[in-house]
């Protein structure tokens, strides 16, 4: 399961070049393939959803989840693609609120669903480390503007 590979990953069981990929395979060098790894955590937390009781609560808070997490994905993709700098920062700073969004509905998910706090940890800590290399993109961008 897609889950546990990204646990052990998470709690330093695995190097970077065994990061599990959608398709089942660990990729060499896959730590560097942000659009793949972005894939990844939009298909574990479509998976994580699948497996969530559907109670009132849950239909709102999973919907949001869903919304959030896989966005952060497609707006990689497009980044990817941009066809200017400002365009490529536009769309890496709708990719870092995304991940700050996922994990705010991760940590009310896990207040709402007791005993589902160990899975949504895993999955906050990945949006987290998302976060935080779209932060570092950004704080390069800016760098190399100041440069010129």
């Amino acid at each position: 399961m897609r889950l546990s590979k990204l646990q052990k990953y998470i709690n330093n069981e695995m190097t970077n070049d065994q990061i599990p990929m959608s398709n089942g395979i660990l990729a060499i060098n896959s730590s560097y393939n942000l659009a793949e790894r972005t894939a990844v955590f939009g298909e574990n937390v479509i998976a994580f959803v699948n497996k969530s009781p559907k109670t009132l609560a849950n239909k709102v808070l999973l919907r949001q989840l869903i919304r959030s997490a896989t966005s952060i994905g497609a707006n990689y993709v497009e980044a990817d693609c941009a066809a200017t700098k400002k365009d490529f920062k536009y769309k890496i700073s709708l990719c870092k609120k995304e991940a700050k969004e996922t994990a705010y509905w991760l940590r009310m998910i896990a207040k709402a669903n007791i005993g589902k706090d160990q899975d949504c940890k895993i999955l906050q800590q990945e949006a987290q480390e998302l976060l935080l290399i779209f932060s570092k993109i950004l704080i390069t961008c800016a760098k190399k503007e100041n440069n010129k």
